[in-house]
């Protein structure tokens, strides 16, 4: 009979053990998951690089809905388990809905610390630990400002690095006179703090923090108790976390630190196990993740019938990026008392070494800069091997070790034990990549990505792994050549793909993907929209966009927000607008108690906090005024900006505001690969700020100069010169010309700047610059425009896609 499995949490720790039982016996279980987070699981480690700006959320989810859907028998996101019968085997959430179990799971993870400091509960005062921590952060970079950091360990670190990477000023203010001493030795801190400071962090070390101060109910500062005062505009605790025990400790499971466990990970109840951040094991609580995949790995041997699995605690080993610099540490990295050191510095390189030796063998090491041998160097010190034949150049690393040994490096990587960790991020050691690069006949790094999850993180683990697939094909490895597959369903590039489709005359998703022989049935959330997008730009007219191949903004035509609202841009041509536009957005404001109405930086109004089931009646109201959508969630054209020109303007040159407002009207509605933004300025004080758009138009006495590779947001570029012409038709012509070219061989979500990088300004300026190919471009644009200038706010509000808004068909919306 199937068991009831329940796991009280569903994130890395609780996903992954229930990944590692299927494994073993995947019909023992009917698994119900709880988790506290509105969300699927996802990879919390690179919270990190979300901030920055460098990934997206969809970019770190591990366990998408379709793999809840495939292995979960009920997902309950965003309920918090409130208690535990442990006599009755029940566990009772918010809400009152009571699940019954034979075993559970504890995986509640951590809660950060918030320092008890005066003012810790002012506005603006975050921690950094969820996704919400991250879009809150975000959220203040957008107002720019000062940013503090209390905590110099890594998440500290990371936060500051993030926010300075979103624009802001950021200050880390640590106690210690160390960064991440529980990491570094002092040499390896100080080349951090000169590596933070080249990216614009600032360090306060040795530094107490004794008040927050602020203004009106939001932070304003900082105190230390040295009288100084640091100013900011938000604040970030980021001082450490406990073990998440509340739960268990209310339903009379024994608790230190964290829950206590034996060696099976099983608690003072013999039918609950806990795993994670929040267990206590022989009275260490851990933080790291390489000890919670060791402990997922014994607790699914134990409830798949393993009695005699044991978990005897982890060696640890740290191998981070920190605001892009790679740091190891492992060990008695700082020494002691009858230890000694094998240092290597490279100042050029500002790479440091840090090898500790005790009784002929490795007992830490630290790495800056140059983590590459961070593996070997641990291996070494797990094995307990005598290092006295090595000495001499084992601060060099494996490569030069091995080669004056007379060692082909590829015998180094082809002699690691099975049990070797190659990826720290997701635990994944050299036996689990060979073997299922055998079994599962894997021949790409994106295979192996997708199989093993190694390297599918932080990436610094990439070149082991591919070593490791070369080893293990042997004569069947071919390296990866040509361009970067769309994803991993397919091995073809996008310009294959676009090529194809033409070429093949595909006009639907199945047919590409059978043509071009997908690997999965039905594509994934980055090859999906990409494959919609080429194939509305290939046969406009002819195919029909898939609603189900766009993310939720381009779906339900608004921006949703954090709260889970919407935000509603209608459009304004060339930024001008009227009383009775104007008078017609108040009605709305007023009618549906919208709470927020801001100026966007587009020349537009922004309407935030719209409930979902209030769209299609508010875009009716501003449809009946005459507004359309403004396309502020589309990748396609959002604004044209424009300064007010020789109309008003001492200094205009030209009708600036009329060219807006033409080349608005003809290209609203257009998709492209990316979001599209122009700008036209009336003479070259540039007010409209068109040199730093995607398109720009800066209006002189003898024409109109036209530029393009502009960006204004997390990356600041500004635009390149592509021509000049003499009248205000060729410009509306060069301008849709370009669109089209970038339209047809941009790649999905490249921003106009990177692709004019890839494909080379010269050959774009070739293009527009012959008559005849301009003039096809310009009439294949034009042609497209017969199908795209389609108000889907008024087809919305005519009933088309009315599932979207009727609240009784949701099941769970991914952003």
């Amino acid at each position: 009979m199937t068991e009831k499995l329940v796991v009280v949490g569903n994130g890395m720790a609780g996903c992954r053990a229930v990944e590692e039982i299927l494994k073993r016996d995947p019909g023992r279980y009917a698994v119900t998951i709880f988790g506290a987070e509105p969300r699927v699981n996802y990879d919390r480690i690179m919270l990190s690089p979300v901030l920055a700006g460098e990934k997206t959320f969809d970019q770190i989810v591990i366990n998408d809905s379709a793999w809840y859907d495939r292995n979960v028998a009920a997902l309950h996101t965003g309920r918090t388990v409130r208690r535990i019968d442990l006599a009755a085997k029940l566990v009772e959430a918010e809400g009152g809905l009571k699940v019954p179990y034979d075993k559970l799971i504890l995986a509640t993870g951590s809660d950060p610390v918030r320092l008890p400091l005066p003012g810790a509960d002012l506005a603006g005062v975050v921690t950094f630990r969820d996704l919400d921590d991250v879009n809150a952060m975000v959220a203040a970079a957008d107002a720019g400002g000062r940013a503090v950091v209390i905590g110099g360990g890594l998440l500290g670190l990371e936060a500051a690095y993030g926010l300075v990477r979103r624009g802001m000023q950021a200050t880390v203010v640590h106690l210690m006179d160390v960064l991440m001493e529980r990491q570094l030795d002092d040499s390896a801190s100080f080349l951090l703090r000169g590596a933070l400071a080249d990216r614009g962090v600032e360090t306060v070390l040795g530094a107490q923090s004794e008040a927050i101060l602020g203004e009106d109910g939001r932070v304003t500062g900082l105190k230390l108790k040295d009288g100084r005062v640091l100013p900011c505009d938000i604040l970030v605790m980021a001082v450490g976390i406990r073990p998440a025990t509340g739960v268990a400790q209310a339903s009379g499971l024994t608790c230190n630190r964290g829950v206590v466990v034996d060696d099976q990970m099983r608690t003072s109840d013999p039918s609950v196990f806990a795993i994670g951040e929040c267990a206590e094991h022989r009275g260490i609580a851990y933080g790291l993740v390489a000890p919670i995949w060791d402990m997922c790995r014994t607790l699914a041997d134990v409830l798949t019938g393993d009695e005699a699995a044991a978990y005897a605690g982890s060696i640890l080993q740290t191998r981070l990026k920190v605001s892009g610099v790679d740091v190891f540490s492992a060990g008695k990295f700082a020494g002691g008392p009858g230890c000694e050191d094998l240092v290597f510095r490279d100042a050029g390189r500002c790479v440091y070494k840090r090898v500790v030796v005790e009784d002929g063998k490795i007992a830490g090491a630290v790495l800056f800069g140059d983590v590459a041998d961070g593996g070997w160097y641990f291996d070494l010190m797990r094995r307990g091997e005598d290092i006295a034949p090595m000495r001499e150049t084992l601060v060099f690393g494996q490569a030069i070790t091995e080669a004056l040994r007379g060692v082909d490096p590829r015998s180094a990587v082809a002699a690691m034990p099975d049990q070797q960790e190659v990826c720290g991020c997701n635990g994944v050691c050299k036996g689990a990549i060979t073997g299922a690069i055998t079994s599962q006949s894997l021949s790409t790094l994106e295979a192996v990505r997708a199989v093993t999850k190694a390297s599918a993180s932080c990436g610094s683990c990439t070149p082991l792994v591919e070593q490791l697939l070369q080893l293990t094909l042997g004569d069947g490895f071919q390296a990866q050549t040509g361009p970067k597959p769309v994803c991993s369903c397919t091995g073809h590039g996008h310009d294959e793909v676009r090529r194809r489709i033409l070429a093949e005359s595909l006009k639907s998703i199945p047919a590409v993907m059978q043509a071009l022989e997908w690997t999965t049935p039905d594509g994934c959330s980055s090859c999906r929209p990409a494959l919609n997008y080429y194939l509305l730009c290939a046969w406009p007219g002819d195919y029909r966009d898939d609603k189900q191949s766009r993310f939720i903004n381009e779906r339900a035509h608004a921006n949703i927000q954090k709260d889970g609202t919407f935000s509603v841009v209608p459009r304004m041509w060339g930024g001008v607008t009227s009383a009775d536009e104007l008078r017609a957005i108040a009605d709305v404001v007023d009618k549906f108690k919208i709470p927020t109405v801001k100026v966007t930086g587009g020349q537009r109004i922004d309407l935030l906090g719209v409930r979902k089931d209030d769209l299609p009646a508010v875009w009716s109201d501003l449809n009946a005024a005459g507004m359309v959508s403004g396309a502020a969630y589309a990748k396609g054209l959002r604004t044209v900006k424009t300064c007010v020109g020789s109309d008003w303007c001492r200094f205009g040159t030209q009708d600036s505001t009329g060219l807006g407002i033409r080349l608005e009207k003809f290209m609203w509605g257009a998709w492209t690969p990316a979001k599209v933004k122009l700008g036209v300025s009336g003479c070259p004080r540039n007010c409209a700020e068109a040199t730093c758009k995607d398109i720009g138009v800066v209006c002189v006495e003898s024409g109109y100069e036209i530029v393009i590779g502009g960006a204004a947001g997390l990356h600041v570029r500004q635009c390149d010169p592509l021509t000049k012409v003499a009248t205000e038709q060729e410009a509306i012509w060069t301008i849709c010309a370009v669109t089209q070219l970038y339209r047809e061989r941009g790649w999905y979500l490249e921003r106009i700047y990177k692709w004019m990088t890839r494909v080379g300004l010269d050959g774009i300026r070739a293009e527009i610059e012959d008559p005849e190919r301009r003039r096809a471009l310009y009439d294949r644009f034009a042609y497209s425009q017969r199908f795209a200038q389609i108000d889907p706010w008024a087809e919305r509000v005519a009933g088309r896609h009315a599932e979207e808004f009727n609240p009784l068909s949701r099941r769970m919306e991914l952003t």
